[in-house]
């Protein structure tokens, strides 16, 4: 196995403050133990374990896991995920999104979140998207470094493969839990890990390694075309916009690149390919004084003589599926409040660990929905950022932006849903009081 904390500092820098995710399996008890070992390389270290509830033992894996930390007197917090998911999303999928998530919510400014996945993963994750069709951005599969929430996502063990993993676990005599699903074929996942591969590496025993260095020269092609559809878009913006006549003037592939990013960029889904076919030729080909439009989730893309314009599904295009008005909130005497008619919900729910100092909560505040404009500072060393931004980056379904509940204090917005803190109200260490937002949306 890779030398870990020499692999985590060479992504990081020195002295980083760790947040590890900590599942309580194999690989995370792993990357734990070898961590906790060389802590005093590290400017802090904890263990953030998130109980999905989706196995009857779960409640086990999370004493578990604050055993383990006990024993290595590494501090230790387990969160309870809210799981809920969207149409035709699987329960391990809307259990990722949950997680990672949380994981966000509680996670200090310039933290580095850290979490177990290995080569044997990230060979699964490019297979896995490839069998979907996947482009370059997909075929790049997991970074060793990203920004995430207020601070880096880190994977240090992305070069040790699973093989390598356990005879470390072995050889120091580990314990860790077993998730049952893991072997249960009916998954994706689990079939290409207990059916494809052995056959694959039995034929090609080097196949792991040169498919986990395609990945990394996908992620090389990736930054190459997210800085050539910066350049033309540079060129092709008009307004918010995209010329027509600029667009028609690139080669075909630079046009699917650039209209794949202005979309992205506008917080959708990236397009499929039968859309981009859609846009780039009957949109493209039209008339000057036609008007066509192709609905996306979310909003609509639509020709306007020489421009492509978004338009996002505003506030009040949501008037059915909830209450436009504003709604003072008597948090200490009401915990969770009902937000419209479809019944949408936002509690404040204690926890030790949560991201809101309740002590610079005043008695009442105000939840308003998205009008446009809104700013915030997310953490106390972040500048102040327009939620608009934040949103796209953190890429929010469109028709989730416009639901958010967002939370003031007079005019100063202090929460966005439950991704979002101020730092006017952000939590420290010295803090006595904490508590974490929990947003609840109904299908």
């Amino acid at each position: 196995m890779v030398d870990v904390i020499g692999k985590l500092l060479a992504l990081t820098g020195p002295k980083p403050r760790v947040v590890i995710a900590f599942s309580g399996g194999i690989d995370s008890t792993v990357l734990a133990h070898a961590l906790m070992k060389r802590r005093r390389k590290l400017g802090a270290l904890r263990l953030i374990h998130v109980d999905h509830g989706l196995q009857p033992a779960s409640a086990q894996w999370s004493r578990h896991c604050a055993r383990l930390a006990r024993s290595w007197r590494v501090p230790f917090a387990s969160l309870r995920a809210d799981i809920q998911r969207r149409r035709g999303e699987s329960p391990e999928a809307a259990a990722r999104v949950a997680r990672y998530s949380l994981l966000a919510q509680v996670m200090e400014p310039g933290e580095v979140l850290v979490t177990a996945q290995h080569r044997d993963d990230q060979v699964e994750t490019l297979l896995l998207q490839l069998f979907r069709g996947a482009g370059v951005a997909g075929l790049a599969a997991m970074p060793s470094i990203a920004t995430f929430g207020p601070g880096r996502i880190a994977r240090p063990l992305l070069d040790s493969a699973r093989a390598r993993i356990q005879e470390y676990a072995r050889a120091n005599d580990l314990r860790w839990v077993e998730d049952p699903t893991n072997e249960q074929t009916a998954f994706g996942r689990n079939f290409l890990r207990h059916r494809v591969l052995p056959a694959i590496r039995e034929r090609w025993p080097g196949a792991d390694q040169a498919i986990a260095r395609s990945a990394v020269h996908m992620a090389d092609a990736r930054q190459l075309l997210d800085a050539q559809a910066r350049a033309d878009l540079a060129v092709g913006a008009d307004g918010a916009g995209l010329n027509v006549a600029a667009l028609r003037a690139l080669s075909a592939a630079r046009r699917r690149n650039l209209v794949r990013a202005f979309i992205v960029r506008a917080g959708f889904e990236p397009p499929q390919a039968n859309w981009l076919r859609e846009i780039l030729g009957p949109m493209l080909a039209a008339s000057s004084d036609a008007q066509p439009e192709l609905k996306l989730q979310g909003g609509t893309l639509r020709r306007r003589a020489g421009r492509l314009e978004l338009e996002v599904i505003s506030e009040e295009r949501h008037a059915t599926r909830g209450d436009s008005a504003s709604k003072s909130w008597r948090w200490r005497h009401q915990r969770e409040l009902i937000l419209n008619a479809v019944g949408d919900s936002l509690a404040l729910v204690a926890d030790p660990v949560g991201p809101i100092d309740l002590d610079k909560l005043p008695s009442v505040v105000t939840l308003a929905p998205r009008r446009g404009g809104e700013k915030l500072r997310p953490g106390v060393r972040a500048r102040m950022q327009a939620l608009k931004t934040l949103m796209q980056s953190a890429k929010i379904p469109v028709d989730q932006r416009a639901r958010m509940p967002l939370l003031f204090i007079g005019d100063r917005l202090v929460a966005a849903g439950d991704r979002w803190i101020d730092a006017s109200v952000a939590a420290t260490v010295k803090s006595r009081r904490r508590a974490r937002l929990r947003w609840k949306r109904t299908p």
